[in-house]
């Protein structure tokens, strides 16, 4: 895997994926970088997901290849940002915010929609709602029958989750705007909605996403789209790599496994 890694060189990205994984219990995090042209990641290091820690990573690329990076997609942790916009880093890339990140949030917020439901109600009312914690945040098409009969049924009981699940499910049409215009207009129209539905974790979603606009509407002023779910699909992929080993203990045959994951023999 050393010699794969030596043979392939230090990569040049113009565009980057930024995101941090769990490799332990209690809060250890390691960063990885993708190549998202090149779809694979280029790099995995750092002591957390601290400021320090991704700058380590543009000392690793060195500045010339640094300013060469025209976009980093990233979720809203404040960290990745500050560092990317240091001098003799990236400070003139573009930040896209993930949509997948994005949803986490906003599915966060209806989950606790549903808690508050939960213990607001008693008796069958309360019945409908135990155990469909994952039947509301799963993607309908994805559901068994019964996942979409209970889904159904629940939504039919709930006149607050089913406002608050229509409203979550609504969102993911932000992304298919090309005019930054008209994705705020749908924002907008999106946000008026919450008015009198009394769900405050959507409100304060709407304000998250308000104070970090510019890093979704970056995704409308691209001429070249990067793929959305590749930042995602990548971590999906280590976790597998993580479970095959029942927890690798060695950092740094993970770390190879992990950037020789995408590369051919």
């Amino acid at each position: 895997m050393e010699e794969l890694l030596r043979k392939t060189g230090t990569p040049a990205p113009s565009m980057i994926g930024i995101d941090e994984i769990s490799i332990r219990k209690g809060h250890t995090y390691r960063i990885v970088v993708s190549d998202l042209e090149r779809k694979r990641p280029i790099w995995f290091g750092g002591a957390d997901r601290s400021t320090e820690s991704m700058d380590t990573f543009y000392e690793w690329l060195g500045p010339q290849k640094s300013r060469k990076i025209r976009l980093a997609v990233m979720d809203m942790w404040k960290p990745f940002s500050i560092s990317l916009k240091k001098e003799g880093h990236a400070p003139h890339a573009g930040i896209l915010f993930d949509k997948f990140h994005v949803m986490k949030h906003l599915g966060e917020a209806l989950d606790k929609v549903r808690k508050s439901e939960y213990y607001r109600l008693s008796g069958k009312d309360r019945a409908f709602i135990k155990g469909q914690k994952y039947t509301l945040l799963s993607n309908a098409e994805n559901l068994t029958s019964e996942g979409r009969a209970s889904l159904k049924k629940l939504l039919v009981a709930n006149k607050r989750l089913n406002t608050a699940y229509l409203l979550k499910e609504s969102f993911d049409r932000l992304w298919t705007y090309r005019s930054e215009t008209w994705m705020r207009k749908f924002f907008e129209h999106w946000k008026e909605s919450l008015k009198w539905q009394r769900l405050e974790p959507f409100e304060k979603f709407a304000a998250m996403i308000e104070r970090n606009w510019d890093g979704l509407a970056e995704y409308c002023r691209l001429q070249a789209k990067p793929s959305l779910g590749f930042v995602e699909g990548l971590n999906n992929k280590i976790r597998v790599i993580q479970r095959r080993a029942y927890g690798i203990r060695d950092e740094k045959y993970f770390r190879l496994k992990i950037l020789t994951s995408m590369l051919r023999c």
